[in-house]
């Protein structure tokens, strides 16, 4: 495997095979894409999710020695803490630890908010920043007795950072999990650390549906200044990153992940 020294210390690859690692609403998307990094560098990965894919749904990683790999799937509603309970006993029933657990679910469709009714904006903020709270809260009860401790991932999103018309709640909802990720990190350590990667606009398959067709996504690629949207893998890897010691001193810190930002609205009209 791959070895590099940085001041001294010594890393490589290696180093993240055998952890267990959960991850929440790792069926597709960006939790897809992390479920397969964690898989590829030798973890045992275990997924909580809605509705677990069939078998054939699932994917088959391989391995940097050679070898495949799945992931361990549970139906659970993260929004409920004693499911979630159930999960962090499937991993540590099996492993006997828990080393990485990664607060992925959520999501939201648009909605006007003078119109959306209360029971839709409560689900939304239930399901972007509660169930990252029960999610975190199971975790640290475990790492907190591992001499390792052990480290908590939320992923969030500029959402939280910006406006977020037309999903007012989710934006909201993530700008919580950001100010959880930092009250956490306060709260947890030594032991655990806690971060979040706040994604800026990514490509997770539907991005051409989503950004009206293909000319559509090179309209909005070209407001980043990488010049392209994300994808799955560009979060992955930041979470690994955040799992290996290279990153033994971040806690407390929401890594903003979005290819330079977007162009200011005005930038826009000053060229009209």
């Amino acid at each position: 495997m791959a070895a590099i020294d940085v001041v001294g210390a010594h890393w490589s690859t290696d180093d993240l095979a055998g952890l267990t690692v959960v991850v929440t609403g790792g069926t597709r998307g960006v939790g897809r894409g992390i479920v397969e990094a964690y898989l590829a560098v030798g973890c045992s990965v275990y997924v909580g999710s809605r509705n677990a894919p069939s078998e054939e749904d699932r994917p088959s990683v391989q391995r940097l020695d050679g070898s495949t790999a799945q992931a361990t799937y549970m139906a659970v509603d993260v929004r409920d803490a004693e499911q979630i309970g159930w999960l962090v006993e499937l991993a540590v029933g099996d492993t006997g630890r828990l080393d990485v657990w990664i607060n992925n679910a959520g999501g939201a469709p648009s909605a006007d908010a003078a119109t959306a009714s209360p029971r839709f904006s409560q689900s939304i903020v239930n399901l972007n920043l509660m169930a990252a709270l029960f999610g975190a809260t199971a975790a640290n009860t475990v790492m907190q007795t591992q001499e390792s401790g052990g480290l908590i991932i939320n992923i969030a999103s500029v959402s939280g950072l910006r406006p977020s018309p037309l999903t007012a709640a989710y934006g909201a909802a993530k700008a919580g999990l950001m100010n959880l990720t930092e009250s956490l990190a306060a709260e947890w350590g030594p032991k655990v650390r806690v971060n979040g990667i706040a994604a800026g606009m990514l490509d997770t398959g539907a991005a051409s549906d989503h950004f009206g067709g293909d000319e559509g996504v090179s309209r909005i690629a070209a407001t980043v200044p990488l010049n392209r949207l994300g994808t799955p893998h560009d979060i992955a890897g930041v979470c690994l990153l955040l799992s290996s010691p290279l990153a033994s001193y971040i806690s407390g810190a929401n890594l903003v992940v979005h290819g330079g930002g977007e162009w200011p609205a005005f930038h826009h009209a000053m060229k009209a």
